[in-house]
């Protein structure tokens, strides 16, 4: 397919993000009728329907397809304006999904000389959450250039990185151990009681609790009292106000295990998570590979992180 307008594209894109034709006018400093102008003109040279025009707007397969495109295609014309010494008229963005947990955790030091140093040239680093397992979707449908998941192969067209493991633990507040378990954190939590015992969950996608509690009692599709924290930070602090057990990141509360504020309960299970970084391969018209400096700065920033703070 040859010559689609990049200005089209850039419709489409902001569209997505935005949710209305009204939104994306004003992210494009440009006028309703233009928007819907450019996107007409687009659908007719691909010959097909790329929006679905209701509240909010949602993109049809093909427009997911072009999408994916115009994201490449804005990520490449902002890394040859940095390399020309140009800035951008408005800050380039560079959209990546990252899972909550490691997002309170590891990514955030891992990125941030990256973010600091954008800050002068124009560089708009925005953070997608998702669980771990969906992440991968919002790279598919071409919401995001990279992201952080659990899905070991790559898309086509995108290449990926293994980052390292997460291993989560079961902890309780000493309150909660003493309430509810007998005061017995090792041997408390049994086969006989755990359906009983309220567990802290993040949101309906999290299974993990169900996993580790499989996997400690061998029990197959345990049925759990939940109580939904969604919030990393908010998780762990409910945990430590003794609002149930919580299934989190060993990385994330070992200050309050050292401290005695969080308990560890059966320390002997764990569910160990492999998470990989996911990104768009960028290429010109030629097929040939062109360089995608902040998307690939973005990704070295992430594997020197994760090899700091995950096991391997």
């Amino acid at each position: 397919m040859q010559n689609l307008d990049p200005a089209a594209l850039d419709c489409l894109a902001a569209l997505a993000d935005d949710g209305s034709f009204e939104r994306a006018a004003q992210r494009l400093s440009i006028t309703q009728s233009a928007v819907s102008q450019r996107l007409r003109a687009l659908e007719s040279q691909v010959g097909q329907l790329l929006v679905v025009r209701a509240r909010p707007l949602r993109l049809t397969e093909p427009g997911k397809v072009l999408l994916r495109f115009a994201r490449q295609l804005q990520a490449m014309r902002a890394d040859v304006a940095r390399e020309l010494g140009e800035r951008m008229q408005s800050q380039a963005r560079l959209p990546i999904a990252v899972n909550a947990d490691s997002l309170a955790t590891w990514v955030l030091p891992a990125l941030d000389g990256l973010v600091q140093q954008g800050l002068k040239d124009g560089f708009g680093l925005e953070l997608i959450v998702d669980d771990q397992d969906f992440t991968h979707e919002w790279l598919r449908q071409g919401q995001v250039l990279g992201c952080v998941s659990t899905v070991p192969q790559a898309l086509r067209g995108c290449r990926v990185e293994p980052l390292g493991v997460m291993r989560y633990i079961a902890v309780a507040s000493p309150g909660f151990v003493a309430r509810e378990l007998g005061g017995d954190a090792a041997a408390g939590l049994h086969r006989g009681n755990f359906a009983r015992v309220p567990f802290l969950v993040f949101n309906r996608k999290d299974d993990t609790q169900t996993q580790w509690v499989a996997q400690a009692f061998g029990v197959r599709a345990p049925r759990l009292e939940e109580r939904f924290v969604p919030s990393s930070e908010a998780y762990v602090r409910a945990a430590a106000l003794g609002w149930g057990i919580g299934v989190v990141p060993e990385l994330q509360v070992r200050e309050r295990l050292a401290q005695g504020e969080l308990l560890c309960l059966r320390p002997d299970i764990g569910i160990e998570v492999a998470l990989y970084w996911h990104q768009w391969k960028l290429g010109d018209d030629s097929g040939l590979p062109v360089r995608a400096a902040r998307l690939d700065e973005v990704g070295t920033a992430l594997a020197r992180g994760a090899a700091m703070a995950l096991d391997r």
